[in-house]
C-alpha cells in the first residue's frame, strides 16, 4: 500500500515569473501615478530643451572638483571674514531694541530725502546758519544721539 503525503515540496517560482510579477507590479505604480509622471516626463523634457538637464548631469557628474572648488572659496580669508561679521552683526542687532531700531531707520530716510532735496536746490550754509540749526530742537537731538553714539563707539574701542 501507498503511503500517504505528509510534505508538500515548495515550488520556487522560476526567475521568468518573478520578472513578470515586477513588470505588474511596476504597471500598476504607473496606472496609480499616471498624472504626475506626464508631469515629470514634462518637466524633464522642458529641462532638456532648455540644456539645464545637460548642465545639471554634467554637474553631478563633476560632483568631487565642484565640491572641491566649493570649499575652497568658502575657506578664503573674504569669505571668513564676511561670515564672522555677518555673525557679529547678527549678534548686536539681537540686542538692540526694534522699535527704537525703525525709529532710527526713518529718521535715517528722512534725513537722506531733505538731503537730496537740499543738494538739488544748491543750498549754502553760512557759519549764523549752523549756529541756528543749534537751537532747532530735532538737530540738537541728532547731535546729542551723535555725541552718545561716538562715546559709546570709543568706549567700546578702548580694549
Amino acid at each position: 500500500m501507498a503511503k500517504p503525503i505528509t510534505a508538500f515540496a515548495n515550488r520556487q517560482k522560476l526567475e521568468e515569473e518573478l520578472h513578470f510579477e515586477k513588470i505588474d507590479h511596476l504597471v500598476d505604480h504607473v496606472i496609480q501615478n499616471a498624472d504626475g509622471l506626464k508631469q515629470t516626463i514634462a518637466l524633464l523634457h522642458e529641462l532638456h530643451e532648455s540644456g539645464i538637464l545637460e548642465a545639471l548631469v554634467s554637474l553631478v557628474q563633476a560632483k568631487e572638483k565642484v565640491a572641491k572648488i566649493a570649499v575652497d572659496q568658502m575657506v578664503r580669508p573674504p569669505v571668513t571674514n564676511l561670515i564672522n561679521n555677518a555673525m557679529a552683526a547678527a549678534g548686536a542687532l539681537t540686542e538692540l531694541d526694534p522699535a527704537f531700531t525703525k525709529k532710527l531707520v526713518d529718521g535715517v530716510s528722512t534725513g537722506m530725502k531733505n538731503a537730496e532735496e537740499s543738494v538739488k536746490n544748491g543750498e549754502k550754509a553760512g557759519v549764523m546758519d549752523l549756529f541756528k540749526a543749534m537751537k532747532d530742537p530735532d538737530i540738537n537731538r541728532t547731535i546729542l544721539f551723535g555725541i552718545h553714539l561716538l562715546k559709546g563707539i570709543g568706549e567700546g574701542l578702548k580694549d
